[in-house]
């Protein structure tokens, strides 16, 4: 395998793990929605600076530790979960109203890209797929480690900039329709709870280690 092939095998698989919906999607659709256009970005690179420590995390072998420890990857797994199902929680209890786009300060932003950064650390997707599969992209004939990790990284990012952020700007576009429905909102709000809710319950199911 050359490789060109090794990095259009990886980018595949990286966008299969990101197109399929989850945390970080639903956290930046709710974000999109409840503040706007700048709020689902803010949120998108929050997921982005999260995707930053998971590939340093896979090129240092932290991963080596979580195989050999699998009572860390529940903890982790546990923890992460309990977070989203938080935020879920959080968005169902309260009665979101759309705003005007742009209403959120350079303050709501920053804990918009927080929150993002968060869910994305805490995601047991990207534990899972970093432990099992980033390594073996990892070739010795391919040249430093550390240039493989960086072009990698680079792809995650594009990746992830392009569905997450192509979905802040759909989802902020759609948002105008919403303004002045409370009851659609509330709605829309308690309905993201629940997705997220579910899908921490889900992820804890799915990938629980015996």
């Amino acid at each position: 395998m050359t490789y060109s092939e090794n990095l259009w095998l990886f980018f595949l698989l990286v966008s299969g793990i990101i197109i399929v919906p989850g945390m970080d999607m639903v956290f930046v659709l709710a974000s999109s929605l409840s503040g706007g256009r700048r709020a689902g970005l803010s949120a998108t690179f929050g997921i982005m600076a999260g995707g930053l420590v998971h590939t340093l995390y896979a090129a240092l072998g932290v991963g080596m530790l979580l195989h050999f420890a699998p009572g860390l990857f529940n903890g982790l797994l546990l923890l992460g979960a309990a977070y989203v199902a938080f935020i879920g929680w959080q968005l169902f209890r309260s009665s979101i109203v759309v705003d005007a786009v742009g209403s959120l300060d350079r303050r709501g932003l920053v804990a918009r890209f927080r929150q993002g950064a968060l869910t994305s650390l805490m995601n047991p997707k990207a534990y899972l797929f970093m432990l099992a599969v980033f390594p073996q992209f990892l070739r010795p004939e391919f040249g430093p480690l550390w240039r493989q990790t960086l072009v990698m990284l680079a792809m995650i990012w594009a990746t992830q900039l392009a569905v997450y952020g192509g979905l802040a700007l759909a989802a902020a576009r759609s948002r105008d329709a919403l303004t002045g429905s409370p009851a659609a909102t509330r709605l829309v709000g308690r309905a993201a709870g629940v997705l997220l809710v579910a899908i921490a319950v889900v992820t804890v199911w799915r990938g629980w280690e015996t």
